[in-house]
């Protein structure tokens, strides 16, 4: 079914591009790599808010997307008008590159998260890394109630999983995080437990199936299956502090978009970051970044909770030891 629904949503692109063109609108791509059912939603919302406008969404993991803008640089132009990807720290990136439009929008004092004070990049969602476990399997009590426990119980070894850092933005900056919380060490008890490196939608169907205590994985991915699927999986909060990911939007200058639109950009900036567009956000199982939110995911917490205690994350670092803590997390990790 999910391969149908991206077929679906592939040829449904194609036909909207091709109707824009005929009607000769201005086209908007947006690279991203959020959730492609949320892309869906996304795109015939756009469409119906924006109608002049012919606005598309190109998915992929962060990793994958740096990996297409890093060969598309070598051309002077990229594929893309707009970026919503994970990792915060790549827009630190293009902005030294030169390849980020400023803009200033209307919605930045009801941001609640930090961001770019000349206009570069906001905030745009909040993702969460989190624990999760199946209690039709194991008990919460049995299980461990933090990152560090995680990687430090023995009782643990080759039950638990994670995400791969090398393609998963969020899952690089997770083990930033707890590198620099914990030290290299923390990778070296990864590989200890003989930590499983695989896709979040592996990870849970090895907690459904008891191959798995316990998973390192994205809120958003446990929150969905519980309201879509009537899941009994169950999140936990880590008490050493939930590593919250907060999503750039970014636009790319027009002399390096796809189609030089970055006015266009900037009126779809505006609308994400507005009460309205991030209750779609909210409606995919991620965070608002307001400082009123419309609401909280299905099934979540409050989002200033979560923030309030969440584990410090240095996003200089995370851009700086990039090839670094991949190398180290293969070397250590993968080995």
């Amino acid at each position: 079914m999910k391969k149908l629904l991206i077929l679906f949503m592939v040829l449904g692109l194609f036909v909207i591009g091709g109707a824009a063109s005929a009607a000769d609108k201005p086209k908007i791509t947006i690279y991203t790599s959020m959730y492609e059912d949320v892309i869906e939603a996304m795109t015939a919302v756009l469409h119906e808010k924006f109608p002049n406008y012919d606005v598309e969404f190109f998915y992929g993991g962060t990793g994958t997307l740096q990996a297409k803008i890093a060969a598309e640089r070598d051309t002077k132009k990229l594929g893309c008008d707009m970026l919503m990807v994970a990792d915060p720290s790549y827009s630190l990136e293009l902005k030294e590159a030169g390849l980020l439009h400023p803009y200033i929008t209307k919605e930045a004092e009801n941001i609640s998260l930090e961001y770019d004070a000349e206009g570069y990049w906001y905030p745009v969602r909040t993702l969460n890394m989190i624990l999760a476990f199946n209690p039709e399997k194991f008990s919460r009590e049995d299980l461990p109630k933090s990152f560090k426990d995680f990687a430090y119980d023995p009782s643990m070894k080759g039950m638990i999983s994670m995400s791969n850092p090398l393609t998963s933005g969020t899952a690089l900056v997770a083990i930033s995080a707890l590198k620099d919380k914990y030290g290299y060490e923390y990778f070296d008890k990864l590989a200890e437990n003989k930590v499983m490196v695989e896709s979040g939608s592996v990870a849970l169907t090895k907690l459904e199936t008891g191959e798995c205590k316990v998973i390192m994985i994205l809120e958003e991915s446990v929150l969905k299956k519980r309201e879509e699927e009537d899941s009994e999986l169950e999140v936990i909060y880590p008490t050493d502090g939930v590593i919250c990911v907060p999503s750039p939007i970014m636009t790319i200058k027009d002399e390096w978009s796809a189609h030089g639109n970055s006015k266009i950009c900037e009126e779809l900036t505006d609308w994400f970051l507005s009460e309205e567009g991030q209750k779609y956000i909210v409606k995919g199982w991620m965070h608002s970044v307001r400082k009123n939110p419309p609401a909280v995911p299905y099934d979540s917490i409050a989002t200033d909770t979560i923030v309030k205690n969440a584990m410090p994350v240095s996003w200089e670092n995370c851009l700086k030891e990039r090839t670094e803590l991949r190398t180290n997390f293969e070397e250590r990790v993968k080995k």
